[in-house]
């Protein structure tokens, strides 16, 4: 069964033309649409919004970093310190308002008692914020 004219019936080829008045009815129609219907989007409305004050966005507490090596010496912000001076330092650091946080960034081959210790003190000396940093997994590989 091959598609072609209702006259034609010694010719057997399919019709190899586009009937393209359907489509260009239908773009007319449209056309029609958008040039009646564009001057509506011209109109704005005109509104007075009111105004309003805000406090000010609070401080962003400061961030404390204490690195631990792999032999565990441990380092304030990239300064040396030992763990007997620790203790103090996270009280002093404790009392500021609002409380700094403690990044705690640990060697892969430090001792867990090392980090354990480090924890305990800073909790006993009433530092709240303790946060983790580790290097993000390589994707790639």
């Amino acid at each position: 069964m091959a598609f072609g004219g209702f006259n034609d019936n010694s010719h057997q080829a399919p019709m190899a033309e586009i009937n393209v008045t359907p489509m260009v009815d239908v773009m007319l129609v449209l056309l029609v649409i958008f040039i009646i219907t564009a001057p509506l989007f011209t109109h704005a409305v005109k509104l007075e919004l009111p105004t309003a004050s805000s406090a000010p966005a609070p401080e962003k507490p400061e961030s404390i970093t204490l690195a631990i090596n792999a032999e565990g010496k441990l380092f304030w912000n990239n300064t040396a310190v030992t763990m007997d001076e620790l203790g103090a330092r996270f009280t002093t650091a404790a009392q500021k308002t609002p409380q700094p946080e403690l990044q705690l960034r640990a060697d892969k081959s430090t001792r867990y008692e090392v980090i354990a210790q480090v924890m305990s003190s800073a909790q006993t000396n009433g530092m709240t914020k303790i946060g983790f940093v580790t290097n993000p997994k390589d994707v790639s590989r």
